[in-house]
């Protein structure tokens, strides 16, 4: 409990705010403006954060001008050496602050007090850099200069524009003051030229230039001494590039007609920031794109960045010197809190140019039907409607095999690289499967085909074929599925071993799988993973359902059961295991999960399934016994509904399905067709000895997959899902998609998914591919009889390398935060990581993890579930779910699990469990998802029987709050404020995972903002559960729900018609309502409204009837505060039941302490977090040195607050000291008039 002679002090532990400013120092340094806080980063090597330095207190930073440097001439500073400091400007709002970047870029201080001024600054110029005491011109927002002095602060000079405006953007050129020229972007969608050192007696100048033709304001100016050019973004979508001649200096305002050389327009929203260089434009703008523009020609969009999230582009960047040969960095600072960096290589310095649509130029017999990637680089393989197979390598094109009659007009192919069984290098060769009309399968190396075997699978059509890695279940081999008529699916085991005439394949066959019965009966997808001493398949068809076989693994696992049966003298089984002929039937089927139009792959990773189909959607599975379940869904962008597979990434980079080629042998490739080398580590091999030695099988086995993967189902030692990159179509468009980040990584217009492909990834890439680098790959397709790809194969230069220097968030608006719990690692409890959710305007809701001492935050996982924005809340701790047990997970302070509750628009409620762990791969911790129900109101309403006599729903009814009303063993009891003036009650029924709607009033009959629970005991044991509800109208009303939890059937149950009782609390809408009990019968109710009062009521709980146990409340006090903030109290936060803490748009966090005789401020902090939205505030638990408590706010942003108690006269010492300081300043702002 708080002293009462004790003041709350709140210090900022994280901060993620959209980034308003960055600025390159040399190539080696990156400085960054994220609020008030200043960063840099060293680029050197890996890009890593140096230091953070909070420079400009409540100001959020706007402009970085390193001494000489000016944003005019274009010139950046050299790198700092051991020996020299570099000193910095740093301004935003009306202030500046000089900075001193130490020693080799190592860390930031302070070199001169905040100085404040009476107007905006838009724009800061070293005037006379060159000498001891250089002066700085400063531009302000009413079309005004003023020259400081910047070591004393002194004001010499003010000259102001005789057209008296506001300018949204300025730019001051010049060397000194006498010579220097403004340039303004004014509010009438002009730019004015104009000479303050030029000003007469008044201190006023004249415009001597003037450029028109912008239809909104300008955003953004930028000037190139080199070549005259003035560039300018602009609200109406566009950049102009002007031609003006030398501005400034002796050039005076430049050319008596400036003329505009280029109006270019690409963003699709407004354009924020543009800058140049030598024949060069850069721009970036709300869309989140940053274009880099061809000058050449009329000025078409030669690349975009994308990288940022919903939002748009703040703040970018361009070095001038070269990173690496025609490289240079460009830098991007986003509305999410993200930076990212690009190294891009300039076009005049590309030795080859990228072609888009390169015609591959295929003059075989006939017409390409199927397209596949042999070993990457430039090795494409062909088979065409004439049943022939063709290669491409070098640039030629060589027929390698023909099929004759039986296999033209209709083949279909599959390409696998299996290993050498007994050689002794890590070698292999690739193997291609045709299948034709008549049930006839076709196996041959690709550089020897006349070693090919023909395998007959039925009589009738051949519907797919699918290759599947056995991934240690018979050794190394792989397995070739051949889906044929009547649902059956043939297989066999493939094996290739080299001797002195060449490549020798070996053909096992095995028990074919049984389809179930259905239209479309074909497989499209397959993959196995050992499950103790059984191999589990999972497989999809083309009706979309997804299908589990269990099959003993061949080796030593079947002789011991077959002696087991032996004993028993059960000797049918051996032969039934022997007999192949015997189809094997899935003992789990998850039917048409994909929709009609397929599933397209099935893979694993970690001993997780992951399916895609044509749905858009990505199917997280899990095997539990004999059961295959979905753990959860994830969803592609908007559009993307078809697709094909997912790239699995991880801390490194991104691990491809099957294979990869390395350097050594991809030279003997271009020697011996198409051989390369698989991924290291993928495959293990061992000498052949001609026999089977099952010891060895099982120990193989073992070794590739780890012994939790052995135990019958496929749980897995990670908490953590892995994260990859969706493959798939968006109308005519070949997309890469990164769920996590939210972004298109990859794009190629080749008519749409129904046409044959493949992805060749780049190809002087090694081992690893990046979310970045995988974006640079190759797309190889079929249209119009041509095969085609997105662009040279033989190019070797990646045209843009990404850097993430930090993560971003949301781009939009936060509205809702909540604390889940903390974690760490095993025994280290000092290192707690807080996990927050958080929900916002771009329908997402985002699992971090935040370490207060270091300032990190991690996004755990992104839960894209929503197709509204997401408003409200609420998490119910819990144990794990089945699939989510596991004994490494006993420690608590190392892991947790909880039921997660989202809503908000479109009437959406949607419930997940996280699983909270600690990594110890990774050393941070990871997140489990789990899907397990949503319901949508419009949805049920077109469930009912008798819909068409009843009102439908409001299809914009939203859910303003939400409370978990009570925990049950079986049921969760929710309670939802609804925009339509309803108070709704749903329950969770845990078993069969299903929300229901169980009761709703419409006593309010206006929008409801808010509702809050509370649960309590009478004295004879019974719970009780109470609701208060608060609207628009600034009543809150009471509701006993006890009875709920009494009926015996929830379908027939009654809610109340009527609330306990209506209070008047505020004057217009009670947006927050928090409860904390203060004792056994009494409790505290505080509320929040738009009028920007805090109340708080304490009301006693009495049972008038105790025989039927109905609730007579009694109000004992009444406090307010009428203006606790002088803006809409959005939220508020119980820390403790004497302890509240509050936050508004205005943008102070407020901590309360209750009295006996009323509320007392506490304490207060002005936030960095705009439009403050939500507030979570909690205390961590553990020894003194590691407890403490903290508050976190979102809105535009995020930041995490330490809250500590001081004695209250050290406060008083401190507020002293901010009072003279604020004396100077003021005193200064009157001698800078």
């Amino acid at each position: 409990m708080p002293q009462l002679n004790s003041t709350a002090v709140l210090e900022s532990s994280a901060l993620v705010a959209p980034v308003t400013a960055l600025e390159f120092l040399g190539d080696d340094y990156l400085l960054t403006g994220e609020g008030p806080v200043l960063s840099i980063f060293s680029l050197r090597a890996s890009p890593k954060q140096c230091m953070s330095l909070n420079v400009l207190h409540n100001y959020r930073i706007h402009g970085i001008r390193p001494k000489g440097q000016n944003k005019s001439d274009g010139n950046v500073p050299e790198t700092p050496t051991r020996d020299d400091d570099v000193k910095l400007v740093v301004f935003g709002g009306k202030c500046l602050r000089l900075i001193n970047v130490r020693t080799c870029g190592s860390g930031l201080e302070v070199a001169g007090p905040l100085m404040e001024l009476q107007d905006w600054v838009l724009d800061v110029c070293w005037l006379k850099p060159g000498e001891a005491n250089p002066l700085l011109g400063v531009t302000l927002a009413h079309n005004a200069a003023l020259l400081l002095e910047p070591q004393s602060g002194k004001a010499l000079t003010r000259s102001s524009c005789v057209e008296v405006c506001l300018l949204y953007s300025a730019l001051l050129i010049g060397p000194s003051w006498e010579t220097s020229v403004l340039v303004g972007g004014t509010v009438f969608n002009q730019l004015v030229l104009w000479r303050p050192g030029g000003a007469g007696a008044n201190s006023q100048a004249q415009v001597e230039r003037r450029l028109l033709g912008h239809k909104g304001v300008i955003f953004s100016l930028c000037y190139l001494q080199s070549s005259g050019w003035l560039a300018s973004a602009s609200d109406d979508r566009s950049v102009r590039v002007w031609h003006v001649g030398r501005v400034g200096g002796d050039g005076g305002c430049g050319e008596e007609s400036p003329t505009c050389l280029r109006v270019l327009y690409g963003h699709q929203a407004r354009v924020f920031c543009v800058r140049l260089s030598p024949g060069q434009v850069y721009s970036a703008g709300e869309d989140g794109a940053c274009l880099l523009w061809e000058w050449e020609g009329d000025g078409r969009v030669g690349r975009m960045l994308k990288g940022h999230r919903s939002g748009g582009i703040r703040a970018l960047a361009v070095s001038k010197g070269s990173v690496g040969e025609g490289s240079r960095w460009v830098a991007t600072g986003g509305a999410d809190g993200g930076v990212r960096l690009w190294n891009v290589i300039d076009q005049s310095s590309e030795t080859t140019a990228l072609e888009n649509q390169k015609d591959l130029g295929f003059r075989g017999r006939g017409s390409p039907k199927v397209v596949r990637s042999v070993g990457g680089h430039d090795s494409v393989l062909v088979c065409t409607d004439q049943g022939e197979v063709f290669l491409h390598q070098d640039g030629l094109w060589e027929a390698i095999w023909n099929g004759g009659p039986e296999f033209r007009s209709y083949c279909i192919m599959e390409v696998a690289y299996i290993q050498l069984q007994n050689s002794s290098t890590d070698k292999g060769l690739w193997v291609c499967a045709l299948g034709n009309l008549n049930g006839g399968v076709q196996v041959f190396p690709l550089n020897h085909s006349g070693a090919g075997l023909f395998l007959q699978a039925g009589e009738g059509k051949i519907h797919s074929l699918q290759w599947v890695e056995g991934c240690g279940v018979w050794g190394f081999s792989w397995c070739l599925l051949v889906s044929g008529s009547e649902g059956l699916v043939y297989r066999w085991m493939v094996q290739v071993e080299e001797d002195e005439t060449g490549p020798v394949l070996m053909m096992e066959k095995m028990k074919p799988f049984m389809l179930p019965p259905c239209a479309k009966r074909w497989l499209t997808a397959a993959v196995v993973m050992p499950s103790g001493k059984d191999a589990s398949w999972v497989c999809g068809d083309r009706r979309g359902s997804l299908l589990l076989y269990r099959e003993m693994v061949k080796g030593i696992q079947v002789e011991e059961k077959i002696d087991e049966e032996r004993a028993d003298g059960n000797i049918r089984l051996e032969n039934n295991m022997n007999d192949v002929s015997i189809p094997i039937s899935p003992i789990s089927t998850l039917f048409g999960i994909h929709g009609k139009r397929g599933v397209t792959s099935v893979s694993e990773h970690q001993g997780v399934f992951y399916s895609t189909g044509r749905d858009g959607c990505v199917r997280v599975l899990t095997v539990k016994g004999d059961s295959l379940n979905v753990r959860r869904i994830q969803r592609a962008c908007k559009g993307m509904e078809w697709l094909e597979k997912v790239l699995f990434l991880d801390s490194d980079g991104l691990h491809h399905e099957k294979h990869k080629t390395n350097d050594e042998e991809s030279e003997k490739q271009e020697e011996r067709l198409a051989e390369s080398m698989p991924e290291d580590g993928q495959v293990e091999r061992e000498e052949s000895d001609g026999g089977k030695d099952t010891l060895t099988e099982e120990a193989k086995v073992k070794e590739k997959w780890p012994e939790s993967k052995q135990n019958g189902d496929t749980a897995r030692e990670s908490v953590s899902e892995a994260s990859f990159i969706m493959v798939g179509f968006h109308s005519i468009q070949f997309v890469l998609w990164d769920p996590l980040r939210r972004e298109k990584l990859f794009s190629a217009a080749c008519g749409g998914g129904h046409r044959s492909w493949a992805y060749i990834c780049p190809s002087n890439v090694q081992t690893h591919l990046s979310n970045h680098t995988v974006g640079q790959g190759t797309l190889i397709f079929i249209k119009q009889g041509a095969v085609m790809a997105s662009h040279s194969l033989t190019s070797s230069a990646t045209e843009v390398r990404g850097h993430i220097l930090r993560e971003g968030l949301h781009g939009r608006g936060l509205s809702c935060v909540h604390h889940l719990g903390s974690v760490s690692k095993p025994g280290v409890s000092s290192e707690a990581w807080e996990v927050l959710i958080i929900g916002g305007e771009d329908t997402t809701v985002t699992v971090l993890a935040i370490k207060p001492e270091q300032d990190i935050v991690k996004v755990l996982a992104v839960i894209a579930d929503h197709i509204s924005n997401v408003r409200t809340l609420a998490a119910v701790p819990g144990g794990a779910t089945e699939d989510q047990k596991s004994d490494r997970w006993t420690d608590p302070s190392s892991s947790f699990s909880t039921l997660v509750f989202s809503a908000g628009g479109r009437a959406q409620l949607q419930c997940c469990h996280l699983l909270i762990g600690w990594e110890e791969q990774f050393n941070w911790p990871g997140c489990q998802v789990t899907q397990i129900a949503g319901h949508r109101l419009d949805e049920q309403w077109e469930r009912r029987r008798n819909r068409h006599k009843t009102v439908k729903m409001d299809p914009e009814t939203r859910y303003m709050s939400m409370a978990v009303l009570h925990d049950g063993t079986d049921v969760v009891f929710l309670a939802l404020a609804c925009s339509d003036g309803a108070v709704r009650l749903f329950t969770l029924a845990k078993d069969s995972k299903k929300i229901e709607l169980l009761w709703e009033t419409f006593y309010h009959q206006r929008c409801v903002l808010s509702v809050a629970s509370y649960s309590l005991e009478d004295l004879h044991g019974k719970q009780h559960v109470l609701l208060f509800s608060g609207a628009t109208d600034g009543a809150v009303a009471l509701w006993d729900l006890t009875t709920v939890l009494d009926s015996k059937s929830k379908d027939s149950w009654d809610g109340p018609s009527t609330p306990c009782f209506s209070v008047l609390f505020h004057q217009s809408g009670v947006n927050t309502l928090v409860i904390s009990e203060h004792h056994e019968d009494i409790i505290i109710l505080a509320s929040g409204g738009d009028d920007g009062q805090l109340s708080v009521m304490k009301i006693r709980v009495e049972f008038s009837q105790p025989e039927t146990g109905s609730v007579c409340p009694q109000v004992l006090s009444h406090w307010s505060v009428p203006l606790a903030h002088s803006a809409p109290l959005t939220a508020l936060s119980a820390l403790s039941s004497t302890q509240l803490v509050s936050t508004s748009p205005d943008q102070r966090v407020c901590v309360w302490r209750l009295c006996d005789d009323g509320l007392h401020h506490q304490g207060a902090m002005f936030s960095h977090t705009a439009d403050a939205s939500g507030v979570w505030a909690w205390r961590r638990e553990g020894p003194e040195s590691e407890s403490g408590a903290y508050v976190v706010v979102c809105g535009q942003g995020l930041q995490l607050l330490k809250l500590t108690e001081r004695e209250k006269e050290h406060g008083k010492e401190t507020r002293a000291r901010q009072k003279e300081e604020e004396r100077l300043k003021i005193s200064f702002c009157s001698s800078a008039c």
